[in-house]
């Protein structure tokens, strides 16, 4: 299995995209796809996620761990966001015991567990995968990792008890990041 180190792929990935296009290319780009690209995102990943009532737990969680600064700092992050319907899968009461403050630093291992270093878009993580023979390890910020491996087209994401997350909406790009839509609550060990 291949250790992925996200910073070293993104410099890898950063590098190989400075070649100079042939001038053809230059040529033939449409002005429409030119402003496409230099769009800016909508917000920080925090502004993101708040303006999606799918991630209304999430948020919610995100700013009972005191996280929302954070997640909304330089960055630039990748983070594995369940939805609301992921944390429901979670047992009866959890998510209510997560948000008491005497759990913070639980909620904090939770959600870090969720996020990644550097800004890994979905074909970075498809050729990490590929580059590994079928799997990805990903450092998190919590400190475990996550097995990403693509299945029928899927990426699945393991964490370190053997539950499996779909990556079910990918590259969802905010200003410091972006966001993976996940349809389960990832635990660490």
């Amino acid at each position: 299995m291949k250790k992925f180190a996200i910073p070293a792929l993104a410099s890898a990935l950063a590098l190989s995209a400075c070649g100079a296009p042939a001038e053809e290319e230059t040529t033939t780009v449409e002005p429409e796809a030119t402003e496409a690209v230099a769009a800016e995102p909508a917000g920080t990943l925090v502004e993101v996620a708040s303006g999606n009532e799918d991630f209304a737990t999430l948020v919610a969680a995100v700013t009972a761990a005191d996280l929302g600064e954070t997640l909304s700092g330089e960055g630039p992050f990748t983070v594995f966001a369940p939805t609301n319907a992921a944390f429901e899968k979670l047992p009866e009461g959890t998510v209510d015991g997560l948000l008491k403050p005497e759990a913070k630093d639980d909620l904090a291992g939770i959600l870090t567990y969720h996020v990644i270093s550097g800004k890994t878009m979905a074909e970075a993580l498809d050729a990490a995968i590929v580059d590994g023979q079928g799997k990805a390890e990903l450092v998190t910020v919590q400190g475990a990792t996550l097995t990403a491996e693509a299945k029928m087209g899927a990426v699945i994401l393991t964490d370190t008890a053997g539950n499996t997350a779909n990556v079910t909406a990918a590259d969802v790009e905010a200003s410091n990041g972006v966001i993976h839509v996940i349809d389960t609550v990832l635990m660490p060990q």
